[in-house]
């Protein structure tokens, strides 16, 4: 006859955390429903594995350093037009071009949004179970020079595969030097046809010579990061400007009240 005051032990080295801690009120339960053993067995599995996917995603979201709040449902579309709110939604809803390593570049003035629906795909792919990596551009390259100098680049940029979607805000902000640009070119250059990438700039591409001080370094980056590539081009008022105005206003009608 099998010993149940050993079962929490027994469900700790099985590692079945959940079951050690529901299996209780769950037997009660099945003993007042009548249930079968496989159908509370089944039941106790279902808890184990929802808690699992639970912390994994938990998990997920905290390394992807995604900003909080920043998801596709709090992004006002109105402001963008509605043929890229289709483009964008069907983006977060079939990521058969993550799985393809295709990549994703957003243009536009500073203001329009794209940071912000960057991060939303981010979460959306996130909640798909897809492990996304978000960084400014700044930072990335910052990253991985100091990898470089250490002489573990190429393993800075094999950790980063682990990530099917980099997503790499304000590229235009990098430093026209050789030293910066040659490292963001190796991981453009890395990540081809392996990974996405999603790249928000304020620049267009005629104007990348600006980042890239190698005129033949930046035709090779945009050639690589085209190939399999959605590109939109936001446009429209600032975001920060609407904020302010509507401030103005609200503050306006609370004088005059």
């Amino acid at each position: 006859m099998p010993d149940t005051q050993t079962l929490p032990l027994l469900l700790r080295q099985l590692r079945l955390p959940t079951v050690a801690a529901c299996w209780p009120q769950l037997e009660t339960r099945a003993q007042a429903e009548g249930w079968s053993l496989p159908q509370t067995l089944a039941a106790l599995c279902e808890h184990e594995l929802a808690e699992r996917e639970r912390r994994r995603l938990a998990r997920h979201l905290k390394e992807a350093r995604l900003p909080v709040g920043k998801t596709l449902d709090s992004f006002e579309f109105g402001a963008i037009g509605a043929d890229h709110r289709r483009q964008l939604t069907a983006l977060a809803g079939n990521s058969q071009w993550v799985d393809q390593a295709h990549n994703l570049l957003l243009f536009g003035p500073s203001g329009v949004g794209k940071s912000h629906v960057a991060a939303g795909l981010g979460h959306s792919l996130v909640d798909q179970g897809y492990r996304v990596r978000y960084a400014t551009a700044s930072s990335l390259v910052q990253e991985l020079q100091a990898a470089k100098q250490a002489l573990r680049l190429s393993d800075a940029l094999t950790k980063l595969d682990k990530y099917s979607v980099l997503i790499i805000d304000d590229i235009g902000y990098v430093k026209r030097s050789e030293a910066e640009t040659s490292v963001l070119f190796e991981l453009i250059a890395h990540r081809y046809e392996s990974g996405s990438l999603i790249i928000t700039a304020n620049q267009p591409f005629s104007a990348w010579d600006s980042i890239f001080p190698d005129s033949m370094m930046a035709v090779a980056a945009i050639d690589r990061l085209v190939h399999h590539a959605t590109l939109l081009e936001l446009s429209g008022e600032s975001y920060r400007k609407r904020a302010y105005q509507r401030q103005r206003r609200g503050e306006q009608t609370a004088s005059s009240e």
